[in-house]
């Protein structure tokens, strides 16, 4: 479904109501733009048409390259999707455009059916609710992972703020649910240099949580994992699925088929096949470009 379909749609349906509206003596809507019969208040993100981040008909070159060929993909409120591919498909240039870190030449890419991310900075896109997770963590290693989680609260960052900041019983209650759902409650007071790299990871996946993301990207988020990691990663991932959308870019089978129900496959930078692992796998183009035989 393109952008245009969409304000077509929110705009009929916006002229529906109004009308209505008016017929009850009530013709205000406060400024607030509606969406498919609902009101959509300024820069929350519209799912109401089944999306929360589409693509289409992206493109992108460097120096000649094309990095990115008229790729389309979309992703559900909730979903847990891994991307797969060989080297230089495409996988980081496409997320380096859905977070505003590389401006496509051409397409369109939505967050939600109302907010066009090629409008917005990257500091206004993962404000918007969209967070990123590289494959080298990035932790505070001085401090302990408590005060990481801390410092990653979404609270306000002003510097009067800050200074008489005070965790209040709800966020010191929501530190250690986090705690628990990262698999870090036993080393709350670790300084966080002390980790082994799982656990760097999951410290870092908690303090994008603390943001309240409504999508993550997080790129081979077990690379170097034991596979003890490995598995209690997994049970992360799907423990988050459905509360937040996800997309996953791995190389690793065994633990894409444990967490995912569709994987999309790029290549040359445009997608290749989508479907469930075992039909990807079967899928002789992927077995040519990517799997082997």
């Amino acid at each position: 479904m393109t952008p245009d379909l969409l304000e077509q749609g929110a705009q009929r349906l916006a002229a529906r109501d109004a009308l209505l509206a008016a017929k009850q003596g009530q013709t205000e809507s406060g400024g607030r733009q509606a969406g498919f019969s609902r009101i959509v208040s300024p820069g929350e993100v519209d799912v109401a048409h089944g999306r929360i981040l589409y693509l289409e008909d992206v493109n992108v070159s460097f120096d000649g390259f094309k990095a990115i060929n008229n790729l389309s993909l979309d992703i559900a409120p909730g979903e847990l999707r891994c991307i797969i591919g060989p080297n230089g498909a495409g996988k980081t240039t496409m997320m380096d455009i859905i977070t505003g870190k590389t401006r496509p030449d051409s397409g369109t890419v939505y967050f939600g059916s109302t907010i066009d991310l090629l409008q917005h900075k990257e500091a206004e896109i993962a404000q918007l609710g969209l967070g990123r997770k590289f494959q080298k963590p990035t932790v505070f290693e001085q401090l302990t992972v408590f005060e990481n989680l801390e410092l990653a609260l979404k609270t306000d960052k002003s510097v009067k703020a800050s200074m008489f900041f005070k965790l209040d019983s709800a966020q010191r209650d929501r530190l250690a649910e986090m705690l628990h759902t990262i698999h870090l409650a036993n080393s709350v007071n670790r300084m966080a240099g002390t980790l082994s790299h799982g656990q760097k990871q999951w410290l870092e996946i908690g303090m994008l949580l603390m943001q309240e993301p409504k999508l993550l990207l997080l790129d081979e988020p077990v690379a170097g994992m034991t596979d003890e990691e490995t598995h209690r990663t997994a049970e992360l991932f799907l423990s988050l699925k459905g509360k937040h959308s996800l997309m996953v870019v791995e190389h690793d089978m065994s633990f894409i088929r444990t967490i995912s129900d569709i994987v999309t496959v790029l290549c040359d930078g445009s997608v290749l096949a989508h479907g469930t692992l075992d039909q990807v796998q079967a899928d002789e183009r992927v077995i040519e470009v990517y799997l082997g035989r």
